[in-house]
Order: structure tokens, then C-alpha cells, then sequence
């Protein structure tokens, strides 16, 4: 009978906890997503409040804000170990929304910048605290699936961002400030949604036996394993390669909507709508691949290194494309094969390879490392793009450490297997 109830508690309408976990980790990911794209398209009136800058300096606006979110990625996953998901989630989401209204009301390049740096400590509370929450409810023959759902949140905001951006600002030439309003109130609403969906240990059920014991509470999980199964050779490799992956995709978030504007003459709502193009072909492909990584689990690491090969050549294909339509069938084919497509497979390789007590840390961990390139990719390219009149050579470096992250990770792979 008690077990009878602890399914039922954790079934509400039909839906079990795990599978209401998917749907609010993926809207929170629609959330950030939201907010990263918006401001790219809009530079030019953003600088219309604010006074012209160069490219290097409105790239900042990216890295300041990634330099936050890449810095909280380790203290926030040992919070979430220490004190559970809830307690770390919700005051980050918070920040999140005071830093969207202080960006809002900027009248400076140095207020946004702040307020970049704050919504980067605020959303940096989400990465470990998602992916242990999908860890650790989500059954393992499920999870790759479940995490490229989960991820298509991604895809789903950045093509919001970008489009709406472009469409309100630039076609209807409403004020940009409005944006980041809309933004602060759909954090508001996500907060909501995590402090009345996500459990804590006063209302999710208590398990009867150990065999029912499934995770379905946001309890705090102490770290086991000490550093030296956070640096395997295999954690290693997962560390490079999503530094390599989010080197290229975070460029291309960054400044594709300016490279279309300024070097492929693209206008209006056509640069947002172009640059969605990777957001929403990333989806299917994202779904597609992680459902064959869940069916092929002993090809994971083929599946990874043909995907990373295939977004570096995407990558190229976009600057020498020699018209529009080819241009626009490798963004596409990058959205398909790219970050979107091999972060779910990753995700599971580290699930899969990590400690198996302390995965808020393992993830903060490994995001650390992936987005420590988010950092560099924005400014480094603002600078090359001062400097040569281009931001072409900027896609070819991105291609360049792609290929070379996935050498690293293939030797290290076939070493260990050997």
C-alpha cells in the first residue's frame, strides 16, 4: 500500500515527476535562451541610447556575462551537492530578473555591462542544477532523449530571441528597452513554475524500501570521489571537446546576425530569421541523434567525433558559401549537426563517466570548461573583426579548434579503450 502511494505522489495527471522535470528544465532553457539572443540583432539601436562602440567593446557585452556564468559553474554545482537544487535555483533566477531591468534601463555601455555580469551569476545557478535534477529522476535508457528535450529549450529561445529582436525593434521599430521588460517577467513566471514543480524534501514522498527508492527528491547529495574521477582521461576529453563546441556556437550566436548584416547584406527581419536557422533545425537533429545514442550506447563515441567533424566543415561552408541559398543550407546543417545535436550525447558520455554521487560538481565542472570559451569567442572576434574589416577568419578559427578538440578527445578515447 505505501508503495502503491509513492507512485502515486509521484504521478499528477498521468505525468510522473521525471517526465515534468523535462518540461521545466526545457522552458528554463527557452528563458535563457531568450535573453542570450536578444540584444545581438539590435546593436545598432542598443548604440542609439548608449553612443557608438566598436566591435570588440559591444562583444564584451557577451563575455561579461559569460565570464560570470563560466565562473559560478563549479561553486554553483557544489552548492547544489551541498544544499540541494531548489535553494540555488530560484535566487539565481531572481538576480536573473533584476539584471534583465538593469540592462532595461541602461543608459551607458558600463550599466549593461553590469548587468550582464549579474544575469551571468544568476543563470549560472542553472546548468548543475538542471542536469542533476535529469541525472538523477530520468531512467538512464531515457536520458539521452529526455536531455536533447531538455536541450531543444535552447534552440527554441535562441530562435525567439533572435526573430522577436528583430521583428519588434527592427520592423516595428518599438523600443528595445521593451525587450528586456518582456524578458524579466518570463523569469518571473520561471520561478514560479520551479518553486511549485521542483520537490523538496518536506513534500516529495518518502521512499519505502531501497528498491523503490527511486530520486524523485531535490535532496542535497554529498560529493564522493574525490578530484581525481572529476579528471580521468575520459573526463578530460569531455572538458576539451565541449570547450571546442561552445567556442564555435557561441561565436556564432554572438556575431552571425552582424556578419549577415554587415557582410551579406541581409536586412530587417531576414537577420533574425537567418540566423534562427541554426536554433531550429538544431531540434530535429538534436532529437534524431540522441534517441540513435540512446539506441547504439556502445557507439556514442563514433556518433560524437562524426558530429564535431561535420559542424567544423558547417562552419567553413558559411563563409565561403558563394551565394545566399548556400549560406543558408550550412547554417542549417550546422544547426542539425552541431552544438545543439552532440551536447545531449555528451551530457550522457559525462552521466555516464562522472562520479556518480556528486553530479552538480561533475556538471559544473564540465560546463566550466565549455564555457570558458564563451568568454573568449565574442571579444576575440569583436577584435578580429576591428581589426581585418571581417569576422570571417573568426569562423575559420572556431572550425580550427573543433577539429583539433576532437582529435583530443578521439586519442583519449582510443587510449583508454585500448
Amino acid at each position: 500500500m505505501q508503495a502503491d502511494s509513492v507512485a502515486k505522489n509521484s504521478k499528477t495527471g498521468g505525468m510522473e515527476y521525471w517526465q515534468k522535470i523535462i518540461i521545466i528544465l526545457c522552458l528554463g532553457w527557452v528563458a535563457i535562451w531568450i535573453y542570450r539572443t536578444v540584444l545581438t540583432p539590435i546593436f545598432p539601436e542598443i548604440q542609439g541610447t548608449i553612443g557608438q562602440h566598436s566591435d570588440a567593446e559591444m562583444g564584451l557585452i557577451a563575455s561579461f556575462y559569460f565570464f560570470a556564468y563560466t565562473g559560478m559553474q563549479i561553486p554553483a554545482g557544489i552548492l547544489v551537492d551541498k544544499f540541494g537544487k531548489k535553494v540555488v535555483l530560484i535566487p539565481g533566477f531572481l538576480l536573473f530578473t533584476i539584471a534583465a531591468l538593469v540592462i532595461g534601463n541602461a543608459t551607458s555601455l558600463s550599466m549593461i555591462y553590469l548587468g550582464s555580469l549579474l544575469a551571468g551569476i544568476g543563470c549560472g545557478s542553472y546548468y548543475g542544477s538542471a542536469y542533476s535534477l535529469s541525472s538523477e529522476n530520468i531512467p538512464a535508457e531515457r536520458r539521452g532523449l529526455s536531455t536533447a528535450i531538455i536541450n531543444s529549450g535552447s534552440a527554441i529561445g535562441m530562435g525567439i530571441g533572435l526573430i522577436a529582436s528583430s521583428f519588434f525593434v527592427k520592423s516595428l521599430q518599438m523600443d528595445w528597452q521593451l525587450m528586456l521588460y518582456m524578458i524579466a517577467a518570463i523569469l518571473l513566471i520561471m520561478v514560479l513554475v520551479f518553486a511549485i514543480v521542483i520537490k523538496t524534501p518536506q513534500t516529495a514522498p518518502k521512499p519505502v524500501t531501497q528498491a523503490a527508492a527511486a530520486p524523485v527528491e531535490d535532496v542535497p547529495v554529498p560529493v564522493a570521489g574525490g578530484k581525481k574521477n572529476l579528471f580521468t582521461g575520459k573526463m578530460i576529453a569531455a572538458y576539451v571537446i565541449y570547450f571546442a563546441t561552445c567556442y564555435g556556437y557561441y561565436m556564432v550566436v554572438t556575431w552571425l546576425p552582424s556578419f549577415l548584416q554587415q557582410e551579406r547584406g541581409f536586412e530587417g527581419v531576414a537577420i533574425g530569421f537567418s540566423s534562427a536557422l541554426v536554433a531550429f533545425s538544431a531540434i530535429p537533429g538534436a532529437l534524431f541523434f540522441s534517441r540513435m545514442s540512446d539506441k547504439f550506447r556502445d557507439r556514442k563515441i563514433g556518433l560524437i567525433i562524426f558530429l564535431e567533424l561535420c559542424a567544423a566543415v558547417m562552419l567553413i561552408l558559411t563563409v565561403i558559401a558563394p551565394n545566399s541559398t548556400i549560406l543558408l543550407i550550412g547554417l542549417v546543417l550546422y544547426g542539425l549537426l552541431g552544438k545543439l545535436a552532440v551536447e545531449p550525447i555528451l551530457i550522457s558520455y559525462v552521466a555516464d563517466n562522472a562520479p556518480k554521487t556528486g553530479y552538480g560538481t561533475s556538471f559544473g565542472v564540465f560546463n566550466f570548461f565549455g564555457m570558458s570559451s564563451s568568454v573568449i569567442a565574442p571579444f576575440l572576434t569583436g577584435v578580429i573583426s576591428d581589426q581585418m574589416g571581417s569576422k570571417v577568419m573568426g569562423f575559420y578559427i572556431s572550425a580550427i579548434i573543433l577539429v583539433v578538440g576532437t582529435a583530443i578527445f578521439f586519442m583519449a578515447n582510443m587510449k583508454k579503450n585500448k
